[in-house]
């Protein structure tokens, strides 16, 4: 079971970046506790009404590919 780290989730976060930055939005890893990730949506991400749905089905779903073991991905 891989370690939940900071540099780790990052770096994951790197891979899902571009689709965010092409529509003017972006994501600021905030922190990584005890398997919680803290991410704050930017740019447009901020106030769209997809916002939630892009951090559950498109950012969760990735880190959770690669770190199963994440409890839980909030926005801050």
């Amino acid at each position: 079971m891989s370690e939940i780290t900071f540099e780790k989730v990052d770096e994951i976060l790197d891979t899902v970046r571009p689709a965010l930055m092409a529509d003017g939005g972006n994501v600021e890893l905030v922190d990584v506790t005890d398997g919680v990730v803290k991410l704050r949506l930017q740019g447009a991400c901020v106030g769209c009404p997809m916002s939630q749905m892009t951090l559950r089905m498109g950012i969760e779903r990735e880190l959770r590919k690669h770190l199963p073991h994440i409890q839980q991905v909030v926005s801050v």
